[in-house]
């Protein structure tokens, strides 16, 4: 389609079966029970998470309550890339040393992510070290909510032709490791991305890891905290179209139960959202008017306590012109993910 090429996902993409495994992947022996689990936002313990059978299948399988993971699970990962007649061979002083020092550090608490010093997210294999905030896997869903609205557009657009469909604008708030922006870069050719953090840290970290894939053309990082910001640092390409975060949005009162593996080692203002969790949140939001096209869209992950507190916001701040357009539940079913947006004023009255 003319001026609007992406991968864009199949209709029932939401409904693919399980990829079949490598034959690698089949190789490995079964999981122990409780593998499936996976962290749930924040790192809490919220349900059982899908095994996920496609690329990066035997990190995928890491994911444990908390990120725990056995000796056993380090050494795979560590050797996945040996035949299966080194399986067999003894291993030697330099190995086994290596999976001591892993070892020794999950035994540490150290999350499993920065123990490998890698982890994958959508497609990607992103460089992880402390304190940059862990990516989660429900996180992968936001990436995917804006790649279908993007979608949607395009198809849309298809009724106006001639008329170009202009390449999209996104601006990440929070990138951490970069893991949304980078995903959005790759799943959408098209695009430029403006990705912010407040710590060095995260921002350092998101170059590191597009240099890696080499999506450093289509990205601009800026080292700046929202709360400071104004419209003209961030408009440098235009309007923006999408706004996407994964703010931090834990109860200031819920910090204290997280589990140690987050309290020692994650950078805890990405997770602390202060006395409602909207700190942050109610910053992205008031910024945003000023940021956005008309029917610019913006695209956060939440607490499930936050969709009646979000729009109850925004009815009283009708001079922000954005209004709740969809709330979508995460896969425990949770409601997770909000998609605000802004309206023209007329369009507001109508409403």
């Amino acid at each position: 389609m003319r001026g609007c090429s992406f991968t864009a996902p199949p209709r029932d993409w939401r409904r693919l079966p399980p990829q079949p495994r490598s034959p690698r992947q089949a190789a490995l022996p079964p999981a122990p029970p409780g593998a499936g689990w996976a962290p749930g936002p924040r790192g809490s313990r919220l349900c059982p998470r899908p095994r996920r059978e496609s690329g990066g299948a035997a990190r995928a399988a890491l994911w444990r309550p908390h990120g725990l993971c056995s000796a056993g699970d380090l050494w795979q990962h560590q050797f996945q890339s040996l035949d299966s007649k080194s399986l067999h061979t003894p291993l030697t002083a330099l190995q086994q040393e290596q999976i001591q020092q892993l070892s020794h550090k999950r035994l540490q608490r150290m999350p499993v992510q920065y123990v490998l010093g890698e982890w994958d997210f959508q497609d990607l294999t992103l460089k992880m070290r402390p304190p940059v905030f862990i990516p989660r896997p429900e996180t992968e869903d936001l990436v995917s909510l804006v790649v279908e609205e993007e979608f949607q557009k395009c198809e849309n657009s298809a009724l106006c032709f001639p008329v170009p469909v202009p390449h999209p604008v996104i601006l990440e708030i929070g990138c951490g490791s970069g893991a949304i922006a980078l995903s959005l870069l790759r799943k959408l050719p098209q695009s430029r991305v403006i990705a912010m953090d407040k710590e060095e840290a995260a921002v350092d970290l998101t170059r590191e890891n597009a240099h890696r894939l080499q999506l450093q053309e289509r990205i601009h990082i800026i080292h700046q905290d929202v709360s400071h910001s104004c419209a003209k640092q961030l408009l440098l390409w235009g309007p923006i179209d999408v706004i996407v975060s994964n703010p931090p949005y834990v109860f200031h009162e819920d910090m204290a139960s997280l589990d140690a593996e987050i309290l020692r080692y994650e950078d805890l203002d990405a997770l602390d959202g202060g006395d409602d969790g909207m700190r942050v949140i109610k910053t992205i939001l008031a910024l945003a008017p000023s940021l956005l096209k008309v029917s610019g869209s913006v695209f956060l992950e939440v607490d499930p306590r936050h969709p009646d507190m979000v729009e109850h916001w925004l009815q009283a701040q009708p001079d922000l012109l954005l209004t709740l357009r969809a709330v979508h539940e995460d896969f425990c079913g949770k409601p997770r993910f909000l998609h605000i947006q802004k309206q023209s004023s007329w369009q507001l009255c109508e409403t």
